[in-house]
């Protein structure tokens, strides 16, 4: 029979580790950077706990092997996800499971050569610079390419594969794209799927999400909608999400520079006028109803 061991059982105040770590600090730099995106956000908690335990079953000698970190954001443009990748980041490497908390963010272009030879040194470069911390690697889907017989992704591919297994203390990759193209991807390639512990959807934003996603911006920015304004931009979301090539969150932005060029060449257009803040800081509704949006609907 084993002797009961004097050895005291270490004892962690659980808020005391959260808040000096400074986790609640990223999460809540999360919902103040992204609109809704509820479960999301969720998920990115629930790993963000599983790690903090994970950390402290380690000081407590409870721990065999690092968990797998590698993830996949799916999603369509602009919801995002690479607002998340730099968080997550963030959080890996307060809890210590990265050595640094940067994030290399790569498209096919950047890992698959354009002849024999030079896939490898390409993707090993990248690998390089994104050790010990995150390699985001968007579009992953058009990695592979079947159709050409060619083609060297399939060459980057096995790189990854083997790196991700071999490395993934010292590396976490997150692969982003559409979630019907992410789906034949994993299909096509069932050792990503294998090794990808978290897969993450990202949905499409709400009307009154997309507003308040523009009034934050353009808080940030200092300007602010008139109520003519807002309501026009209200007409705006729901006409642009009806046509092609709406990227959520990225249209907005994009729509609000535009607001913004119009507003400019408004007050310019008079010269003589003296200006306040206000003026300056106004979006009116004709800088709204000027997009070439209203004049498809």
């Amino acid at each position: 029979m084993a002797e009961p061991s004097d050895a005291p059982v270490e004892r962690i105040n659980l808020r005391a580790e959260f808040n000096e770590i400074g986790i609640g600090e990223v999460l809540d730099q999360l919902d103040r950077e992204l609109i809704g995106l509820k479960p999301v956000k969720t998920r990115i908690r629930e790993i963000a706990s599983l790690l903090l335990i994970e950390r402290i079953r380690k000081r407590m000698n409870l721990t065999s092997e690092v968990p797998t970190l590698h993830m996949s954001f799916t999603g369509n443009p602009g919801t995002g996800k690479t607002t998340v990748a730099l968080r997550i980041a963030s959080i890996l490497h307060k809890l210590g499971f990265v050595r640094r908390g940067q994030v290399v963010s790569v498209t096919r272009d950047e890992l698959v050569g354009q002849y024999i030879g030079h896939t490898a040194p390409k993707t090993k470069e990248i690998l390089k610079k994104a050790m010990g911390g995150v390699l985001f690697i968007d579009e992953a889907y058009y990695l592979h390419r079947p159709d050409n017989e060619r083609d060297y992704g399939q060459e980057a591919i096995e790189i990854l594969l083997q790196v991700m297994e071999s490395q993934r203390e010292d590396l976490v990759v997150i692969l982003a794209g559409y979630g019907d193209r992410m789906d034949k991807f994993f299909g096509s390639n069932p050792g990503f799927r294998s090794r990808i512990a978290h897969h993450i959807d990202f949905p499409d934003y709400a009307d009154d999400e997309l507003l308040a996603i523009a009034e934050l911006m353009l808080g940030d920015m200092n300007y602010e909608f008139s109520a003519d304004a807002r309501a026009a931009f209200v007409r705006y979301i729901a006409l642009r999400k009806s046509q092609p090539l709406f990227s959520n969150a990225r249209s907005i932005r994009n729509a609000l520079d535009r607001m913004r060029l119009r507003q400019a060449n408004r007050l310019v257009a008079d010269l003589d006028r003296v200006l306040s803040a206000d003026d300056i800081m106004s979006l009116e509704a004709s800088d709204v109803l000027a997009s070439r949006v209203f004049s498809k609907a």
